[in-house]
């Protein structure tokens, strides 16, 4: 879900995953550990909007994509920590 950033209520168990265009990106620990080993990739794109988006009149929507962290990328994660 997408909140412009003075309404989102970041609770306890939210993990801060990144910023996209200078805004906070999070996501919940329980999804977190379901996804740390990939890499989202979310993306603007045309079209009408699904379960993870924005509605508006410019046509656009957000779209979710993951892929796995290599062997290496892994290592580098965890050299990082």
């Amino acid at each position: 879900m997408c909140f412009p950033r003075d309404e989102f209520m970041i609770g306890d168990h939210d993990v801060l995953l990144g910023e996209i265009g200078e805004t906070p990106f999070y996501i919940h620990e329980k999804q977190y550990d379901y996804w740390k080993h990939t890499q989202l990739i979310i993306d603007v794109v045309d079209g009408r909007g699904g379960m993870f988006s924005l509605e508006g009149v410019e046509g656009k929507r957000f779209l979710g994509r993951s892929r796995v962290f290599t062997e290496e990328e892994r290592d580098a994660l965890k050299r990082e920590a």
